[in-house]
C-alpha cells in the first residue's frame, strides 16, 4: 500500500499531516506535481515532478496506482478513476470517497461546470479551515488504522 498525493493543489497543512503519518506508519508516499516540491528527508516520502499540462499529474497517478493504494485529491474525476482501479480516494477536507459517493460527487461537479459554462456565478469552495484539517487527520488515521501492519 502506498499513499499518492495530487500535490499541486494540496494544502501545505495537509501535506504535513501526510508526512507525519508516512513516517509513523512507514508507508511509501509519493507526491505528484507539475512543479518542484520540497519534501522532508525521509526514505518513505518522495516527490515526482511531471511535465506541465492538463491532467498530466492525474494521468501519472492513475497509471501508477494499484488496488489498495490511497490517493489524496480534491479532483473528483481523478478520484473516480482511482476508485475504478480499486484504490481509495480521500479529499483534503476529510471525505473518503466510495463507489456510491463518487458518482454523486461527479454528477454534482458536472452540473456545476454546466452552470459555470452557461455564465452562472457559482462561487468557489469555502476557505480551508481548522475543522477541515482536523477532519482530514482523523479520516487518515481511521483509514491507516484499518490496515494490517504488513501492508503498510
Amino acid at each position: 500500500m502506498q499513499i499518492w498525493v495530487d500535490a499541486d493543489a494540496c494544502p501545505g497543512v495537509i501535506k504535513e499531516i501526510i508526512y507525519r503519518a508516512a513516517e509513523r506508519r512507514q508507508i511509501q508516499t509519493i507526491l505528484v506535481a507539475n512543479q518542484m516540491l520540497r519534501t522532508p528527508p525521509s526514505k518513505f516520502i518522495r516527490a515526482v515532478q511531471v511535465p506541465s499540462g492538463f491532467d498530466v499529474a492525474d494521468r501519472h497517478i492513475v497509471d501508477q496506482v494499484v488496488a489498495g493504494d490511497l490517493v489524496v485529491t480534491a479532483d473528483i474525476p481523478l478520484a473516480s478513476l482511482v476508485i475504478e482501479r480499486g484504490a481509495h480516494a480521500l479529499n483534503p477536507r476529510g471525505e473518503l470517497y466510495t463507489t456510491a459517493t463518487i458518482r454523486e460527487r461527479l454528477s454534482m461537479r458536472n452540473f456545476m461546470e454546466e452552470l459555470r459554462s452557461a455564465g452562472v456565478e457559482t462561487g468557489g469552495p469555502a476557505s480551508f479551515s481548522q475543522a477541515d484539517r482536523q477532519a482530514f487527520g482523523n479520516q487518515l488515521d481511521r483509514f491507516l488504522a484499518r490496515l494490517p501492519k504488513e501492508s503498510a
